[in-house]
C-alpha cells in the first residue's frame, strides 16, 4: 500500500544522489526510511504510530536522529532550495531576504526553550525564519516565544553570514524597528528594510515582499507535525521545518 507522501522515483533519485553511503547493504531500504519520516512529518503521528508499511518505527527513528545530528537532512535541504531556484532562473545566492517569526504552543511535554508571547498570548516557541523571494528558508532559529522579534532577530540573521555572496537587503515588519536596524548595517553591511501598515487600512492588506514570508508560515499548516511543537529540543523543531520545506520542494523539482 502507498502513500501520498511517498517519494516518486525522481524524487527518491535526487535524494540517493546526496547520501554517502547509499549502496551499503540494509534489512530495510533508505527510502523507506524517509517515507516514514515524510510521513510522520505530514500526519503528526508518533514515532511508535508508524504504520507497519515502512520500517520498524525505532529503525526510521535511528536514521532521523543520525541525519539529524550529523546535518544530512540540513544538506538536503540546501541542495534542494539551490535546485529550486536555479530551476526558476534565479543564482543561488539571493540578493534579498524577508524576515519574520510566529508562535506556536509546545505541547505538555514541555521542553527546553519555552516562553509566553504577550502579545499572541501563547506559551511556546517562536519559529523565525528568514526566506528568498520563493518563499524558500534561508535560515530558521527556534527560540522562546517570550523573546522579542527584534532581540531574536540578530541570532537569526547572524547564521547567514558567509553563505549568500549576493545578499544586500533583508525585508521586516514595523516588529523589527529600532537600534537592529544599525547594529545589522554595522555587523553584517545589509540594509534593513522595514515594510510598515498603512496607517490608513482598515481592514487586510497585502504589503510588498511581506506576504511572502507570511505565505511560507501558511505552507506549514499543511503538515500536522508544524501544528504545535511537539519537540523537546528546539533543534528538533528546527529539523521538522527543514523536513517539511524538503517535501514541498521535492513536488516543484521537474
Amino acid at each position: 500500500m502507498g502513500y501520498c507522501t511517498d517519494l516518486t522515483d525522481k524524487q527518491w533519485q535526487v535524494i540517493e544522489n546526496l547520501l554517502d553511503d547509499k549502496n551499503r547493504k540494509r534489512k530495510h531500504s533508505l527510502r523507506s526510511i524517509f517515507n516514514g519520516i515524510f510521513y510522520l512529518v505530514k500526519t503528526g503521528c508518533q514515532w511508535r504510530m508508524l504504520p507497519c508499511d515502512f520500517a520498524p518505527w525505532n529503525t526510521v527513528y535511528y536514521y532521523y536522529r543520525k541525519w539529524r545530528n550529523n546535518g544530512f537532512i540540513e544538506k538536503v535541504h540546501e541542495a534542494l532550495r539551490d535546485m529550486v531556484r536555479r530551476q526558476s532562473g534565479k543564482d543561488k545566492s539571493p540578493s534579498l531576504g524577508l524576515i519574520d517569526s510566529r508562535s506556536v504552543k509546545t505541547s505538555r511535554n514541555g521542553g527546553e526553550s519555552r516562553g509566553i508571547d504577550g502579545g499572541k498570548k501563547t506559551k511556546g516557541r517562536k519559529q523565525h525564519i528568514i526566506t528568498d523571494t520563493l518563499g524558500l528558508i534561508l535560515v530558521v532559529v527556534i527560540h522562546a516565544a517570550n523573546i522579542h522579534d527584534s532581540k531574536g532577530a540578530i541570532d537569526v540573521i547572524s547564521k547567514l553570514k558567509g553563505r549568500f555572496p549576493r545578499l544586500r537587503k533583508i525585508v521586516a515588519d514595523g516588529g523589527y524597528r529600532g537600534e537592529l536596524i544599525e547594529n545589522v548595517k554595522k555587523t553584517f553591511g545589509w540594509v534593513l528594510e522595514i515594510v510598515l501598515r498603512p496607517n490608513a487600512a482598515k481592514k487586510f492588506t497585502v504589503l510588498p515582499k511581506r506576504w511572502i514570508v507570511e505565505r511560507t508560515f501558511s505552507w506549514f499548516e499543511s503538515f500536522r507535525r508544524l501544528s504545535k511543537d511537539y519537540e523537546v529540543l528546539p533543534q528538533t523543531s528546527q529539523t521538522m521545518i527543514y523536513l517539511t520545506m524538503i517535501q514541498i520542494m521535492l513536488n516543484r523539482i521537474k
